[in-house]
C-alpha cells in the first residue's frame, strides 16, 4: 500500500514538472523593472485559500485555470504595495480579452479592507478582492515573506515564478514575462 501512494505522489511531482519546464526559461527572460523575479524552484500548484470578492463572494485561485495568473498580495498600510496597484491596472488593461488574470488580494482587515476596497476601485479594471487572515500568504510554497509578493501561475495553475516587493508591471519588460507564459501550451 505504502508502495502504491509513493508511486502516485511521484507521478504527481512527475506531471507538475512537465506542465511547468516545458516553457522558456523565465530568469533569462526577466530582464530590468522584472530582474527580480525569481523562477520557481519547486513548482507547486496553486494554494486553494478561500478569499472573497467586494461583494463578499468567495473565490478560489483555481477557477483561473486555463489563464496566465499574476496573484498580488497587497495591503493598504504598505507604501510599495500601493506604489505598485496602479501598473498593475494598466497590465491588466493591456491584457483585456486574452487569457490573463490579474489578481490583487488584500490582506488587510477593517479599516484597511475598506480602504484598500476604495483604493483598488480608483484602479480600474481591477477587482477588488481580500483574505485578511493572511491564510494564502502562508498556503504558499514556500510561504510570502513580506508585502507585496507577486506570484505568476501557467496556464495549468502551477507556480512558475515570484517577485518579493513592488515592481512596475506596466513596461515591456513586465509584457515579456508574461508573454513568455502566454506563448507555453
Amino acid at each position: 500500500m505504502r508502495l502504491f501512494a509513493l508511486a502516485g505522489a511521484a507521478a504527481v511531482l512527475y506531471a507538475l514538472a512537465g506542465c511547468s519546464n516545458t516553457g522558456p526559461d523565465l530568469k533569462s527572460t526577466a530582464k530590468g523593472a522584472m530582474a527580480a523575479l525569481t523562477p520557481s524552484d519547486h513548482p507547486a500548484a496553486a494554494p486553494d485559500t478561500v478569499f472573497k470578492d467586494a461583494d463578499g463572494k468567495a473565490h478560489t485561485l483555481a477557477e483561473f485555470r486555463g489563464k496566465v495568473t499574476l496573484v498580488n498580495l497587497w495591503a493598504n498600510w504598505c507604501a510599495p504595495c500601493k506604489a505598485e496597484i496602479p501598473s498593475l491596472a494598466k497590465l491588466a488593461t493591456e491584457y483585456a480579452g486574452k487569457p490573463v488574470a490579474i489578481v490583487p488580494i488584500s490582506v488587510g482587515k477593517d479599516a484597511d479592507e475598506t480602504a484598500g476596497h476604495a483604493f483598488i476601485d480608483r484602479n480600474p479594471p481591477l477587482v477588488f478582492y481580500t483574505e485578511p487572515t493572511y491564510a494564502i500568504a502562508f498556503a504558499l510554497s514556500p510561504p510570502a515573506e513580506g508585502m507585496p509578493t507577486t506570484v505568476l501561475y501557467d496556464r495549468h495553475g502551477v507556480e512558475r515564478a515570484r517577485l518579493a516587493g513592488g515592481a512596475d508591471w506596466s513596461g515591456p519588460d513586465a509584457r515579456a514575462v508574461i508573454d513568455a507564459l502566454l506563448a507555453e501550451k
